[in-house]
């Protein structure tokens, strides 16, 4: 009997272990399934270079829980070991028994698990006592039994193992009984495990009978040994991947399409990556992905290797050159793990740019499906972005779909400004916005449909991307306002009667939380709306974005600004302003002039005032200019004063202009509660 003391810096590196080396306690399963499942590659291996001549027998792993004795075993016929491994790779720490046979057989070894030497070891995060019974396949070898209570300590002697290969013996603690169960045990099988390469045996098959579920003779295995995504692409069907989707994610929808990943240079990489369809209301998920390595799950927070916006797709990433830590729980970003998200991102533009161009009209019925992925790949990687632009689509209010060449080309001719820049006209809410969409299309105007969640980003991203292009909300002016032709009509009215009407409708406007409004002036034609609401461009794309991006509380808190556009040439119009000419001019022309004769005269005082460095008599005389720019500027707030009351008045007996602006209010879907009850009774009693 042998007794020793594991080779270890510090008594304390079972407490470690214990704790600290694993980020979840359930890890220890896999680890142990994955050391068994090495062992028998290496059989595999060792047979096939001639190096082991018996019989490989039965190849599998069996997990067993024995709740009774409170054991649960981990078993295989791989390898096995005999004393000296023992010493060599479970005495020593960190020594792994992987690393030197992959040294040794790199060109054609089966898949190797292990890197650290460390994962035996998990075992000791739920077990009090560990046992290890096994057999080396070499010629003559003789079992040898392990056993350890968690302290550097361990006793070695011989074994009673029959047969070759290794039985790991856990005891397990008090506190992880859970690991005694065997719906535990198979659920953590499932997770970790389902896809590696030798069949891994847990428990029995059950069946229903007499009222209720029970064991059966036949092995229940838990993985398909065979993944899809290690298959060719062209053995495989349509149904088979649909099927492989359906047991990663069951339940849910069938994905829209999917990439088959597989390169072997400069490093090893292969998987499946499917297109759910996405709600518009996205977030990131970030455990859509499995990351595999060696067919061993690893995790399913694949943070740097894929790129962000791929977080929104699901399937599987298989690569043993990703580094992990000592866990294999979390990704260390180097070099390697950069280059694989770039070819990553390179195969999935190239193969939504092949399906555009095999098939555009099936990628434009998937388009609305699909087009929040690629806005969100856009704004997110440059690379991508640059990429995407040969096949990303942008829909029309005509459920037409062009890609940003063909849209250019469609509407540069009739909306272009007289700075050459070629305006794209768009709509978030058609709906809402129906008449603004129907004036910019009865000027021949093409109105674009970007009402997704991100779009208020991207209209940005688009106007970076595409040379010498703005885009503009519809609702944001008048026709003509949207695209500056530089033929702006006169107003046809006088400067009296435009400061008469400003002070008329303005007077008239309600007053509303968070909203601001300026009246202004057009000659839209007899045609147009006699009245009409716009939005500030630039505010409503700052507010859009701060709903949904932390940091930006500023201007989500600003008010919404709106501009009450009065149409000169409409008829009303034209009648209130002669209304208002004949009620007021008597009164305020006066008012008028007079304040335009004080303003006059406080600016030539401005001018006549001394200037540079002045004498007694020099500051006396810039004193008195002061009080008389003074006094002249009381006088004009005084007329002024009086000139808009007489104004307000006039316009508070006047129902048709309320009746006016109430009516552009309710375009814009402002008129509510008891404003939209007045303009009913209004609107009757107008009758």
């Amino acid at each position: 009997m042998q007794k020793g003391t594991i080779g270890v810096t510090t008594e304390n590196i079972f407490p470690v272990i214990k704790k600290f080396l694993y980020s979840d306690h359930e890890i220890f399963l896999r680890e142990l399934v994955s050391n068994a499942v090495d062992a028998t590659q290496k059989i595999r291996t060792l047979a096939g270079f001639g190096e082991f001549k018996g019989e490989l027998g039965t190849l599998d792993v069996r997990v067993t829980v024995d709740k009774e004795a409170g054991t649960l075993t981990v078993s295989d016929h791989g390898i096995g070991m005999d004393a000296d491994d023992l010493n060599k790779y479970i005495n020593q720490i960190a020594f792994s028994g992987a690393e030197e046979f992959l040294a040794k057989y790199k060109d054609s070894a089966n898949s190797i698990i292990g890197h650290f030497g460390l994962g035996f070891y998990s075992a000791f995060m739920v077990a009090k006592k560990v046992v290890i019974n096994s057999l080396s396949y070499k010629e003559g070898a003789e079992a040898v039994r392990w056993v350890c209570d968690g302290s550097p300590e361990y006793t070695m002697g011989k074994g009673d193992r029959a047969e070759r290969g290794t039985d790991i013996i856990l005891y397990i603690d008090d506190d992880s009984k859970q690991f005694l169960e065997q719906a535990r045990i198979d659920t953590l099988l499932k997770k970790y495990c389902r896809f590696l390469p030798v069949p891994v045996i847990s428990g029995k098959e059950q069946e229903w009978k007499d009222g209720k579920m029970v064991d059966t003779d036949k092995d229940k295995v838990i993985n398909a040994t065979a993944p899809l995504w290690l298959k060719k692409p062209s053995e495989l069907t349509d149904d088979d991947y649909l099927k492989f989707y359906h047991e990663l994610y069951p339940g849910q929808d069938g994905p829209l399409f999917w990439i088959h990943l597989n390169v072997d240079y400069p490093f090893t990489l292969t998987g499946v990556l499917f297109f759910p369809k996405l709600k518009d209301n996205f977030e990131v998920t970030k455990n859509r992905i499995q990351l595999y390595c060696n067919q061993v799950f690893v995790t399913d927070s694949v943070e740097g290797v894929v790129p962000e916006f791929m977080m929104l797709l699901q399937g599987v990433i298989d690569s043993p050159d990703i580094p992990l830590n000592v866990s294999r729980s979390y990704l260390q970003s180097d070099t390697a793990v950069k280059k694989i998200s770039g070819y990553i991102t390179k195969k999935v533009s190239s193969r939504l740019n092949e399906l555009f161009t095999a098939d555009r009209a099936a990628f434009e019925k998937k388009w609305d499906d699909i087009k929040i992925f690629i806005e969100y790949g856009m704004l997110t990687d440059e690379k991508f972005c640059d990429a995407a632009m040969k096949f990303m689509l942008l829909r029309d209010t005509e459920a037409r779909y062009f890609t940003p060449e063909e849209y250019r080309k469609l509407v540069e001719a009739s909306q272009t400004d007289r700075n050459g820049d070629v305006v794209y006209l768009y709509t978030t809410d058609p709906e809402a916005q129906h008449n603004y969409i129907q004036g910019a299309v009865s000027r021949g105007y093409d109105v674009l449909l970007l009402d997704g969640r991100l779009d208020s980003h991207f209209v940005g991203l688009l106007e970076q991307k595409l040379e010498k292009t703005r885009l503009v909300r519809v609702d944001s002016g008048s026709v003509d306002s949207l695209i500056d032709k530089g033929d702006k009509k006169q107003l046809g009215i006088s400067p009296l009667q435009v400061n008469e009407l400003s002070t008329v409708f303005r007077s008239q406007l309600p007053q509303m939380k968070q909203a601001q409004f300026m009246v202004e002036f057009e000659a839209m034609g007899e045609g147009a709306l006699p009245v009409m609401l716009t939005k500030n461009e630039y505010m409503t794309r700052m507010k859009a974005m701060a709903a949904m991006q932390p940091g930006m509380d500023f201007y989500a808190e600003l008010p919404d600004n709106y501009n009450l556009v009065v149409n000169t040439d409409h008829p009303v119009v034209e009648r209130i302003a002669r209304e208002a000419s004949e009620a007021l001019d008597a009164e305020v022309k006066p008012l008028s002039d007079s304040i335009e004769a004080c303003n006059a005269r406080i600016e030539q005082l401005r001018k006549d005032a001394p200037e540079g460095k002045l004498d007694a008599e020099g500051e006396k005389q810039v004193a008195e200019l002061e009080k008389q720019v003074a006094e002249l500027e009381k006088q004009v707030a005084d007329e002024r004063s009086r000139m808009e009351k007489l104004e307000a008045d006039y316009a508070a007996g006047k129902p048709v202009v309320k009746q006016l602006i109430d009516l552009a209010l309710l375009q814009a879907g402002l008129l509510k509660g008891e404003a939209l009850s007045s303009f009913v009774s209004r609107s009757v009693e107008m009758l």
